[in-house]
């Protein structure tokens, strides 16, 4: 499993032209707005506030860079790039901003050539979600290697948390997918996330 040893905040863009130029491959993060994206990409890397957590949903408008730098076989350094995709599907926000949004992501995947995999962050406590399902069709058909993360299992019984990550990857359709239970708050599920990044990256 590969060690997180530095990471620093690159860059925001809307489109690719504002893209960060990088010889680094890239794993991206997306999901509902609200779902915990921001929380787990600063349990991963071990910092408190890199990645701009806010209690309002729909906050994060841009797609941000991240450079990481980490060891392997700890040995070996390496680096690769988190890329934090715009929370969709927030209602209270206008349908011509979740549009904006959706063009961003759908862009991103289309032409970020050295993206190798993506993780769909979804509720544990909650049913599927369409917009998720839709997430996932997208990907399925761009080919790009994806995972689905539960979080927030710290939110239910240590005893119930595996029926609902079941239950989730019945409703979610999900067949060759892995899915992975997450807290940020416990950093519960950390070594898995981990181990599929590395997977995707070495």
């Amino acid at each position: 499993m590969i060690r997180i040893l530095e990471s620093e905040f690159i860059t925001s863009a809307v489109n690719p032209g504002q893209y960060p130029e990088s010889t680094c491959v890239d794993i991206a993060f997306c999901g509902k707005s609200n779902v915990g994206k921001s929380s787990m990409i600063n349990t991963l890397l071990n910092r408190k506030t890199i990645a701009k957590i806010s209690n309002t949903p729909g906050k994060t408008r841009l797609i941000n860079f991240f450079k990481i730098r980490f060891l392997h076989n700890e040995q070996n350094e390496g680096f690769l790039n988190f890329v934090d995709l715009p929370g969709y599907g927030y209602a209270k926000v206008s349908k011509t901003e979740r549009d904006s949004w959706k063009t961003m992501i759908s862009s991103f995947l289309e032409k970020r050539f050295q993206l190798r995999g993506l993780i769909i962050l979804v509720d544990i406590r909650h049913k599927a979600d369409p917009k998720d399902i839709l997430m996932l069709e997208l990907v399925r058909r761009s080919g790009i290697p994806h995972a689905v993360v539960a979080t927030k299992t710290d939110k239910l019984k240590k005893t119930v948390v595996n029926q609902y990550l079941q239950n989730l990857k019945n409703e979610l359709g999900l067949v060759d997918e892995n899915i992975y239970g997450f807290s940020s708050l416990k950093k519960s599920g950390v070594e898995n996330v981990l181990q599929w990044i590395e997977n995707r990256v070495l």
